[in-house]
């Protein structure tokens, strides 16, 4: 198989792996507090990550390094989990992936300010255009009433844009899965304190799917998604594989839908369209 082509299936799973992650939260915040939630998945996927680390005898990091993985790890370790987990607490896990349309289009920003890339004038263009949907459909769906989750969500995809831009430049030297894994490590001495101070007195009452979705976002959405993530940019390109990213929207309201029962409205579907749109134009021109 070509590696562009392996490069492609990767990243393809990976975003598929993702598209899960916010229906799999919205199920288990319902009976985890998002603190520990957040801290927990972190330190699972940490200890896994660390055990292959050992195993395959992987180097240590250089000290130039630790800045990189710091910034991967407050996007895609701590930030994105526990702002999302804190915005469905508020909004459904349907309305909370209409924002991810933004998420191509932050991460492309990000590589602006830190990779020194200068898109066209029509990026910028695309870039107001797909916003100005997302901020319409907020307003319109009740922004007011939902305030919190809204401004949750927001956060949740700036800071998981970092992670993402940063994550994907040290993959081009560090490697791929070896990025989380160390991440993921780097993170370990906060999560696992804030896992044991936040856990519950009891866990009597969490259902059978709150577990399930915790096992989700622990070994899928924390780790092996990033796994074949970070391997499909580096086989296939950044800015090339980095594009699949546009159908994670789509996918995350079909399994919503389909697993929550949540409802899809056609206005979330227009804007998610719309957005995608709008950022594949965005990143079209981004060179």
């Amino acid at each position: 198989m070509e590696r562009t082509t392996s490069g492609w299936i990767n990243g393809f799973a990976g975003v598929a792996i993702f598209a899960g992650s916010l229906p799999a939260t919205r199920v288990a915040v319902a009976d985890f507090p998002p603190a520990f939630l957040t801290s927990a998945r972190a330190t699972i996927a940490a200890a896994l990550g660390l055990t292959l680390l050992l195993l395959l005898r992987q180097p240590r990091p250089k000290v130039e390094d630790l800045l990189s993985l710091a910034l991967a790890a407050l996007g895609g370790v701590v930030g994105f989990p526990l702002l999302t987990a804190l915005a469905l607490q508020h909004v459904t896990a349907a309305h909370s992936i209409v924002f991810l349309g933004l998420l191509p289009l932050c991460t492309a920003i990000f590589a602006v300010i830190r990779g020194g890339e200068r898109p066209r004038p029509l990026f910028w263009l695309f870039a107001v255009i797909g916003a100005s949907f997302i901020v319409a459909y907020a307003a319109w769906g009740g922004m007011a009433s939902s305030l919190q989750g809204n401004l949750f969500m927001l956060a949740a995809i700036v800071v998981c844009g970092l992670g993402y831009a940063e994550g994907a430049r040290l993959s081009r030297t560090l490697g791929g899965w070896q990025v989380i894994s160390w991440s993921l490590a780097l993170s370990l001495p906060i999560m696992l304190p804030i896992a044991l101070m936040t856990m519950p007195s009891s866990f009597g009452h969490v259902s059978v799917s709150a577990w399930l979705g915790l096992g989700y976002v622990s070994l899928f959405s924390m780790l092996l998604g990033f796994v074949f993530w970070y391997r499909g940019l580096a086989q296939g390109g950044i800015a090339a594989v980095g594009q699949l990213q546009l159908f994670q929207p789509f996918m995350g309201l079909g399994l919503a839908a389909m697993l929550l029962h949540e409802k899809v409205s056609w206005t979330m579907l227009v804007v998610t369209l719309a957005a995608v749109i709008c950022v594949a134009g965005a990143k079209k021109y981004a060179k």
